[in-house]
C-alpha cells in the first residue's frame, strides 16, 4: 500500500448509517468572532491546527494531496487557448467524477483512491477551474459539458461504456454531460446539486480581506467551510483547509449562476442513463428540503436511488467518505 493510501485510510471519515431521504436536522453553525485590527482578526477556534485556526499548513498535508496526484495518470484535451487537466486512477469500469465549484479534483481527494480498487476513476479539472484553461465566453452550461464530453471522447474509447458522477456545480454541468454521452452513459449519480429550479437556503459567506494575513485567510475558509462544505465543525481539518484554500486561489470560472438556473433539471430529462442521488443530511443548500430533490429525481425515474448520508453536510463525499464511496460504488456497479 503507497503511503498516500495508507495515509489517507487513517485520516479517512468514520463510516455513519445511510437512511432513506427524510427532512434533516438544522445545521448549527458556531459564530466566528473578530478583533479589530488588520492583523488580530482572529477565529473563535484560535490558532492551533486542532481548532482548525491553522495558518501554516504542514508537510505530510502536502504530500497527501501530492502523493494521491502521483499515482494517477495526467492527461490534457482542448479548453479554450490551453488545456483541461485529467487525473486518472486504476482499473476497471469507468467512474468519471465532476468536482463542485471553486474546486478541482481534491473536492474527491478521500474517494478517488478507494473507488478505484472498483473502477477506472477519471477526474477533470473543470474549465476555469483548478489547472485547467478558462474557457471562451458565453459560459453556459450546454458548453462547459461540451468540453468535457470532448475530453472524456479522447480518453475513453469510444465503445467503452461510462458511469457519472457530479458534485454540486459539477452535477449542475454533469447533467449537460449526461444528456450528450447519450447510450454511451449507464449512470448518473447526482450529488448535493442544486440547479433543481428550487430555493435553496441561504449560505452567506465571507471573502478574504485582501489585506488578510494567513491566519485570518485560514480563519475566514474555515467560516465558510462551515457554513456551506461541512456540517460538523470538527471535521474540519487542516487537509480541508488546505483544499480550499488552493481551490479557490485558482477559481476562475465563477459557478454560483449555474447552481441558481434550473440548467440541471432542464437536462435530467434528456438524460438515457439511470439516474441516482446521494445528498448529506445537514446539506447548507437543501436544508429543510432534501427531500424534495429526491421528490424530483423520482419525478424523471420513477427508479432513481436516493440515499441521504446521515449528519453529513453538502461536501458528504470528504466529511463522510467511508458512506458515500460505498454508496457510489453500489449505484456505479449495479
Amino acid at each position: 500500500m503507497s503511503w498516500a493510501r495508507s495515509r489517507l485510510s487513517a485520516i479517512a471519515s468514520s463510516s455513519a448509517r445511510v437512511c432513506p431521504a427524510q427532512r434533516v436536522a438544522k445545521v448549527c453553525v458556531p459564530a466566528v468572532a473578530y478583533r479589530r485590527g488588520r492583523r488580530n482578526r482572529l477565529s473563535a477556534s484560535g490558532r492551533n491546527c486542532a481548532g482548525c485556526g491553522v495558518a501554516v499548513v504542514s508537510e505530510a498535508t502536502k504530500a497527501l494531496v501530492e502523493g494521491i496526484a502521483a499515482e494517477a495518470e495526467r492527461f490534457e484535451s482542448p479548453c479554450g487557448d490551453g488545456h483541461l487537466v485529467w487525473h486518472a486512477w486504476g482499473s476497471g469500469p469507468v467512474l468519471v467524477l465532476l468536482h463542485g465549484g471553486y474546486g478541482s479534483w481534491t473536492h474527491w481527494i478521500r474517494n478517488v483512491l478507494p473507488l478505484s480498487r472498483k473502477f477506472r476513476v477519471i477526474a477533470p479539472d473543470l474549465p476555469g477551474l483548478g489547472e485547467s484553461a478558462t474557457p471562451p465566453e458565453p459560459w453556459t452550461a450546454q458548453g462547459l459539458a461540451a468540453i468535457v464530453v470532448a475530453g472524456i471522447d479522447e480518453i475513453v474509447p469510444r465503445g467503452e461504456e461510462l458511469r457519472l458522477a457530479g458534485f454540486s456545480f459539477g452535477g449542475v454541468i454533469g447533467g449537460s454531460v449526461a444528456a450528450q454521452l447519450g447510450d454511451r452513459l449507464r449512470s448518473f449519480t447526482v450529488v448535493g446539486s442544486n440547479g433543481l429550479g428550487l430555493e435553496r437556503s441561504p449560505t452567506p459567506l465571507r471573502r478574504v480581506p485582501p489585506d488578510a494575513d494567513e491566519v485570518e485567510e485560514f480563519a475566514t475558509h474555515r467560516y465558510n467551510l462551515n457554513q456551506l462544505m461541512i456540517a460538523d465543525p470538527h471535521k474540519i481539518d487542516e487537509l480541508a483547509l488546505y483544499l480550499q484554500k488552493t481551490n479557490h486561489a485558482r477559481a476562475r470560472m465563477r459557478s454560483r449562476r449555474f447552481s441558481r438556473s434550473g440548467a440541471l433539471v432542464e437536462a435530467l430529462p434528456k438524460v438515457k442513463a439511470r439516474l441516482d442521488g446521494i445528498w448529506g443530511e445537514r446539506d447548507a443548500t437543501a436544508y429543510p428540503h432534501v427531500e424534495e430533490r429526491a421528490r424530483i429525481l423520482r419525478s424523471i425515474q420513477s427508479a432513481a436511488r436516493f440515499a441521504v448520508v446521515p449528519g453529513a453536510g453538502h461536501w458528504v463525499q470528504f466529511e463522510a467518505a467511508e458512506p458515500f464511496n460505498a454508496l457510489l460504488a453500489e449505484f456505479a456497479a449495479s
